[in-house]
């Protein structure tokens, strides 16, 4: 089974880049981050014709997730835990049947910036709440994947220049040791599992060039419970799809897992 992230950045301007991926890769479940649109006015006849059930928790002009799947969908949930006062749209989760069913958990986690600042206090309680989640999922010791983007560089290793982050909300230590909290709970690092070395990056700006000379960062992750870290087969970036016509700023990455 492959599954994806893709943060796609606006699904009404990327739908054409974004099908000719889908049917070049063929993930069976993909989360995207960042439609940027309401549930109602998500594309998804192009999607389904493809053969995905579409799933989408939407919000006008910013933020919002989906989750696209080939497979069959149980136990649809929208909207992260621990707070219902949050209205902005950045998680939802979806059991996949797959054989050993794996809950797939789709996340937009907050920018931060400018930090300090209520921003970054967001940030913050977000990534509690998240770790709050994850808690739970463990302890019912589910197969489950939160895959999508993060906002965090997790250490200089994930940014070509790391000297150009140190006061950004994506690396600051208080968001990297929220991000560290919530990965030693037992969470595995899918991409870092199988490329440990420099150079890996899911991100580059649209400003200064940053894709022509390779100066990207990695912020979209593929997390991974104890039991789905087992069935973990393979990984990857589709580096190639930021060279592409009208492309969004992160690219897909993936995993395979055994069935």
């Amino acid at each position: 089974m492959k599954l994806a992230t893709f943060n796609i950045n606006g699904i009404k301007a990327r739908i054409e880049a974004l099908t000719a991926w889908l049917q070049t890769a063929a993930p069976d479940v993909v989360c995207l981050q960042e439609i940027k649109s309401v549930d109602e006015a998500f594309p998804r006849a192009e999607i389904e014709a493809l053969g995905y059930q579409v799933e989408t928790h939407g919000q006008k002009g910013f933020n919002g997730v989906a989750i696209l799947s080939k497979l069959p969908l149980g136990d649809i949930r929208r909207g992260l835990p621990g707070d219902d006062s949050d209205e902005q749209a950045r998680w939802i989760e979806a059991v996949v049947d797959a054989g050993r069913p794996v809950r797939v958990c789709g996340l937009y986690l907050p920018n931060g910036n400018p930090a300090p600042g209520p921003k970054y206090d967001y940030k913050l309680a977000w990534m509690a709440r998240m770790e709050a989640r994850v808690r739970e999922l463990l302890a019912a010791e589910e197969h489950f994947v939160a895959l999508g983007d993060y906002n965090v560089i997790p250490q200089a290793a994930d940014a070509a220049k790391p000297e150009a982050w140190v006061t950004d909300a994506l690396y600051l230590p208080e968001t990297r040791v929220a991000f560290r909290r919530i990965a030693h709970l037992g969470l595995t690092d899918a991409v870092r599992a199988q490329s440990p070395g420099p150079g890996v990056y899911t991100f580059w700006d649209y400003q200064a060039g940053a894709w022509e000379r390779n100066n990207g960062i990695r912020i979209d992750h593929v997390m991974l419970s104890p039991q789905a870290a087992d069935r973990l087969q393979e990984t990857g970036i589709d580096k190639a799809v930021r060279g592409g016509d009208k492309p969004s700023d992160h690219v897909p990455v993936w995993v395979r897992l055994a069935a």
